[in-house]
């Protein structure tokens, strides 16, 4: 804390106040995670050099660009920490990374290929609209050619802000449908309009624009990574509470 808050808050209030906004367990659980890669980091000798520390740095003051010292201070004094307390984080922040990719970095292609079917996208359309019956004269007029798909959308969707998209959804995952959607729209060929389809939403025409495979992308790589670190992390946690409580 700042001396210029010093004078007026106490470490005990800011402890108080987070049990009263029911903020404590989850701050609690993050002290924990740290004592737990800290320690796994430690056992296996990881460690984080100045330079890495100083690229990490200026890497930070470009995204917050931060191009003078004195912007740098301002920022600092803004946040309430200090030159140390900034490298500590990040210093914190590099060890977690190096230690994600030494547990998990030769599971992440398996997972990838496991769970590649998850990943494909497509560019997908669609037209909502309230009842059956109009969802089938849309879907008929399609096919013989009366209207466009994009023109229909524009007419007839229920959802404001997709009619002026002319029914585009934009990119989008597998598992971010339901099961028989995804079916659905994963067999049909691209340009092709798929019949009525009812959810709680209403009555659905689909048309896929594009088929886009799944790649391990960098940031694909990293997602996966960290959800196999965060899942390796919260059981680490629960362990060391249960032992603590034993």
């Amino acid at each position: 804390m700042k001396d210029f808050y010093q004078p007026l808050i106490e470490s005990t209030e800011i402890i108080k106040l987070l049990r009263q906004q029911r903020q404590l367990k989850p701050f609690c659980q993050q002290v924990l995670q740290k004592k737990v890669i800290d320690k796994a980091a430690e056992e296996r000798r990881l460690t984080v050099t100045p330079e890495e520390i100083q690229v990490a740095g200026d890497k930070l003051r470009r995204e917050k660009r931060l191009e003078k010292a004195a912007d740098t201070i301002a920022w600092l004094a803004e946040q309430m920490i200090s030159v140390e307390d900034l490298e500590a984080g990040i210093c914190y922040q590099i060890l977690s990374q190096k230690l994600a990719e030494q547990l998990f970095a030769k599971d992440v292609e398996k997972i990838f290929v496991q769970s590649k079917l998850q990943f494909d996208q497509i560019i997908l359309y669609q037209i909502i609209v309230a009842n059956l019956q109009l969802a089938q004269e849309i879907f008929y007029e399609i096919q013989e050619g009366e209207i466009s798909f994009f023109d229909a959308a524009h007419l007839y969707d229920i959802d404001e802000s997709r009619r002026h998209l002319c029914g585009c959804e934009g990119k989008v995952y597998r598992w971010g449908l339901k099961p028989d959607i995804a079916v659905a729209v994963f067999s049909a060929k691209p340009g092709e309009v798929i019949r009525p389809i009812e959810t709680e939403r209403g009555y659905h025409l689909f048309m896929v624009e594009k088929f886009i495979p799944a790649e391990l992308t960098p940031e694909r790589y990293q997602e996966i990574l960290h959800n196999l670190f965060n899942e390796w992390l919260a059981n680490e946690v629960n362990y060391l509470l249960y032992n603590c409580k034993v």
